[in-house]
């Protein structure tokens, strides 16, 4: 059987055809999978688990419905939606994994992560991160209306794409000695993350061994898909209905 990662997927009201893309593909291909992971950025922004607006209500009664039929559902918090708590995860009938984590995957111990972690040169993000990370402004945030919430996503997101332009695509990349750093430190030889938009799979070299990174890519015109099994992995484009 095949084991399926996605990530990136960023769904909001204002891209319908990814949504539908994407609950298409949790009625046809995942309910046939050994699991399904969803490392990050499922949505464009989680303001708590108390947001009943769409597509999140939609998206996670089709998870659910794919865990219901008896196929394991993981999701790992990303950069945007990592105000998920315990109620959602319970609404996909999901299970939520740490960042990083070690899974075993057809024998092969595989570090998963979002990815944001490993981008160490964009400095004024991994300050951000650490900020909204922080056990006391999340409670804080949390205890907010539901409209002063979502107004504080909206500006971040702008905020987010202002910081982006004109960044060197080395500083919004990955940073080779945190990766071969995390990998040594857990011991892996296999590495599966997305964040940066950049779906590839790279041969790698850590403490002489050969290893591999598999970076997941975006849903934004397209869906990104890879599946694993005995034989190997492929990371496949996942195009929307005509």
């Amino acid at each position: 059987m095949t084991v399926l990662f996605v990530s990136d997927l960023h769904l909001d009201a204002a891209r319908p055809g990814i949504t539908r893309l994407f609950l298409d593909f949790l009625a046809g291909e995942a309910r046939s999978a050994e699991a399904l992971y969803v490392l990050g950025d499922l949505f464009e922004a989680w303001v708590g688990d108390d947001d009943p607006g769409e597509p999140g209500a939609s998206v996670c009664a089709a998870l659910k419905s794919v865990a219901d039929s008896g196929v394991p559902v993981f999701l790992m918090r990303g950069n945007r939606d990592f105000l998920y708590g315990q109620r959602m995860a319970e609404r996909c009938g999901a299970t939520l994994l740490p960042d990083p984590c070690v899974v075993d995957l057809h024998g092969v111990p595989t570090l998963l992560m979002h990815g944001d972690l490993l981008c160490t040169e964009d400095t004024a993000y991994q300050a951000f991160r650490r900020q909204v990370r922080d056990p006391a402004w999340q409670a804080n945030f949390l205890a907010q209306p539901l409209a002063a919430r979502q107004a504080f996503a909206a500006q971040a997101r702008a905020a987010s794409q202002q910081h982006q332009k004109g960044m060197s695509e080395t500083i919004t990349d990955v940073t080779p000695d945190a990766v071969d750093a995390v990998m040594a430190r857990h011991g892996v030889t296999r590495l599966i993350h997305g964040h940066t938009h950049r779906p590839a799979i790279h041969a790698l070299e850590i403490a002489g061994r050969r290893a591999q990174r598999i970076v997941l890519g975006d849903w934004y015109d397209q869906g990104s898909v890879l599946r694993l099994d005995g034989d190997g992995l492929r990371l496949e484009a996942l195009a929307p209905a005509s």
